[in-house]
């Protein structure tokens, strides 16, 4: 089975027409036969994204519960052992790369685990595409089925 870290860049272009391209659409068609594992922020920047998409009248509140929907049923983990994640370590990872808090954790968890992450955020690409850690080399958005 493919496994991958799941950004929620990625993860809201399948709820946005206007944000969809050919490479959301390959990552949620990995899912067919993978796994995407997420850190514990993962589900508060979803439904951030979708409040936000409500008050902006991009989409209904019957459109977010149907999306939240089709995220249940898909093979999404948010990944436990995250939450004892040092905040030291997210806080250190963020300074280096010049990127949010948020970004770093989809990061370190893509470090720890070995997998490749999929997004689309151009924060977490900052270094050229790939991040060092632990000796595990971490290559931005390659996922493929």
């Amino acid at each position: 089975m493919r496994r991958f870290v799941l950004d929620c860049s990625i993860t809201m272009a399948w709820c946005f027409e206007d944000e969809a391209d050919a490479y959301s659409d390959t990552v949620l068609e990995a899912l067919l036969t993978g796994e995407a594992l997420v850190p514990p922020v993962w589900p508060l920047e979803v439904a951030n994204v979708l409040a936000v998409g409500e008050r902006k009248k991009r989409l209904t509140p019957a459109q977010s519960m149907r999306f939240t929907e089709l995220l249940q049923s898909l093979p999404i983990v948010v990944d436990a052992d995250s939450v004892q994640r040092p905040v030291t370590d997210i806080l250190s990872l963020a300074r280096e790369l010049v990127i949010s808090a948020y970004d770093a954790s989809y990061l370190d968890l893509a470090v720890r685990s070995g997998l490749p992450i999929a997004t689309r955020d151009g924060g977490a690409r900052h270094s050229g595409g790939t991040v060092r850690g632990d000796s595990v080399r971490v290559r931005v958005k390659p996922v493929a089925h």
